[in-house]
């Protein structure tokens, strides 16, 4: 094959593998994370939001719907990434698609592209479910669109390195479990940074999530705890450096040929 000629039959075959493969498994893929999802709105809307009427001017309930969606985003991204690219290395089916007439940038191409679709159609349907329970706007709907689509294709990129790295299932949930969950609770999902202390507001603008987070926040409501720009060059930054590192992976051959 030409390796100028992208095989646009054999990225279609995987993503249409993988999007079957989560329809199989709806309940887990999409039912259980907008169900989970649906219990913070009320649980959080109804404990915290009686007592904090307004954060940034915005009903606090319509507040933390865009953290809510960002925390289901990061998490199922990683998992669809990760699990996508884990279960050929599991049964041993890696070998015949690393050595089939596919390239390495369509692999990566077909297993995120895949996995980040799953991602988008669920931060869609949260939005949606959302709405039954707030009142919510979105000033800048194509900013939305851009950070949703950006970031599960981060994440998705970022998962589908775990899912390379890991060695087992308990590597494979110990990223998303022990780092990114915590990460994504402080990093503004439920409260604007702005109100914590100075020193822990200073603390918290090492956590990368934060910026995700915001920028999404401004998409809908104008209102952020750090500038657009930043958000933005953030999460691009973060692509980037996945690429990189799948990049790096195919190259070496990294926990894919032994």
């Amino acid at each position: 094959m030409n390796a100028l000629t992208f095989n646009r039959h054999s990225v279609w075959a995987i993503y249409k593998f993988e999007m079957a493969r989560a329809l199989r498994t709806i309940t887990q893929s999409i039912i259980t994370p907008v169900m989970t999802t649906s219990l913070y709105f009320v649980v959080f809307g109804a404990a915290i939001g009686s007592r904090m009427t307004q954060v940034d001017g915005v009903p606090y309930g319509s507040f933390i719907v865009p953290g809510l969606i960002m925390l289901s985003l990061f998490t199922q991204s990683i998992f669809n990434g990760s699990f996508g690219i884990y279960f050929p290395k599991f049964v041993g089916t890696i070998y015949e698609l690393l050595s089939a007439p596919i390239s390495y940038l369509e692999i990566v191409v077909a297993y995120v592209g895949a996995a980040a679709t799953k991602s988008i159609i669920l931060g869609l349907l949260i939005l949606t479910t959302a709405s039954l329970f707030v009142p919510i706007r979105i000033l800048h709907p194509e900013w939305m669109i851009a950070f949703l689509v950006l970031t599960s294709m981060t994440f998705s990129l970022f998962g589908f390195i775990l899912g390379i790295w890991a060695q087992g299932f308990e590597q494979l949930q110990m990223i998303p479990m022990l780092i990114v969950t915590p990460l994504t609770f402080l990093g503004g999902s439920f409260y604007s940074i702005s109100m914590l202390p100075p020193t822990w507001r200073t603390i918290a603008l090492f956590n990368p999530v934060v910026y995700l987070i915001s920028g999404f926040r401004w998409s809908f409501y104008g209102t952020s705890d750090v500038g657009v720009e930043i958000s933005l060059a953030a999460t691009l930054g973060f692509f980037i450096v996945c690429l990189l590192v799948v990049g790096w992976i195919f190259k070496t051959g990294y926990r894919l040929k032994s």
